[in-house]
């Protein structure tokens, strides 16, 4: 359920392995799969797959032995659980493979088994129809665990079916640990959106996490630690250039690029914000880059508008 890049290359990979697959789309990127199927390109192949697709999951017949994997951008989870409530079972297994650490509370609220899947997928989606898979032969990361924390028959099962199909996947029992490092490190993304890739390594970007990482100690939050996430990637990701671009560019900058008039910054930026209101932490940064990206979005503006010195001038 949302079939755009990380949910169109999980949903191809387990089409490619025999896994009956239903997506869930809307607009041109429905209107292309529907006419012409979801290609799925890669640099060792471009494979275009017959997939079954639609935009209203009320359509469907969706059992309790169903498995629903969302992936919709953070700022649909709830018009997405509200449609897929109307129609599921509340024992539905609902994974979410998003960004954020939002998104699980927001379906347990609907089902009762949630899962929450921590996905390091470098993935593209910038034209109708085509979604990109930037790394081979290991396609991401995705390991799996319930909500709020434990593991089960289902999340190992879910590891082993994701590892055969061209996936590194693990069953967690504390998988929201490894969400909050992801949210730290997707703080950057919209960064890289306003002012480009370089930036992500930035002034702006050490201010911005250094924020984050006050505001999750203040909360009492447990993150797993940068250590653990380098030990877990280890060299399991070799992106390589595909088409025109020779890097991966991140969700919120593919959003900016597509015009879509939206972008995901109030679920990771915003979620710091939250905290720091919360727990009396400053963070004037992520605030900022807040503000800012909903203004370039709904201005329809290009990615790397900005430079970080117009960023920072801002903050003086």
């Amino acid at each position: 359920m949302g079939a755009g890049a990380v949910g169109g290359v999980i949903g191809a990979r387990l089409a490619q392995r025999g896994h009956e697959v239903v997506l869930v789309a809307r607009g041109e990127h429905l209107a292309a799969i529907q006419e012409r199927g979801l290609s799925l390109l890669s640099s060792e192949s471009e494979e275009t797959l017959s997939l079954p697709a639609t935009d209203d999951p009320t359509t469907l017949d969706i059992g309790g032995n169903d498995v629903v994997i969302l992936a919709v951008k953070g700022q649909d989870t709830e018009s997405a659980l509200g449609s897929l409530a109307a129609r599921a079972p509340c024992d539905v297994a609902l994974v979410c493979a998003q960004n954020g650490v939002a998104n699980e509370r927001k379906g347990l609220r609907h089902f009762a088994r949630v899962y929450g899947a921590v996905v390091m997928c470098p993935a593209g989606f910038l034209e109708p129809g085509t979604v990109i898979a930037y790394s081979s032969p290991i396609t991401g990361i995705i390991d799996v665990g319930r909500y709020p924390e434990g593991s089960d028959a289902l999340a190992r099962e879910l590891a082993t079916t994701l590892t055969s199909c061209g996936f590194a996947s693990r069953a967690r029992e504390d998988v929201m640990r490894w969400k909050y490092r992801k949210l730290l490190q997707n703080l950057t993304n919209v960064i890289e959106a306003l002012c480009g890739p370089e930036a992500r390594s930035g002034p702006i970007a050490e201010l911005a996490i250094a924020e984050g990482e006050a505001c999750l100690e203040a909360a009492g939050v447990d993150v797993a630690s940068a250590e653990e996430d380098r030990k877990r990637r280890g060299d399991l990701l070799k992106l390589e250039p595909i088409g025109k671009l020779t890097w991966k560019p991140s969700s919120s900058w593919q959003s900016l690029a597509r015009h879509a008039g939206t972008i995901e910054v109030d679920e990771l930026n915003g979620e710091i914000v939250l905290l720091g209101r919360l727990h009396g932490i400053a963070t004037p940064v992520n605030e900022l880059l807040q503000r800012t990206a909903h203004r370039l979005a709904h201005e329809r503006a290009e990615p790397g508008s900005l430079t970080e010195r117009d960023l920072l001038g801002e903050l003086d």
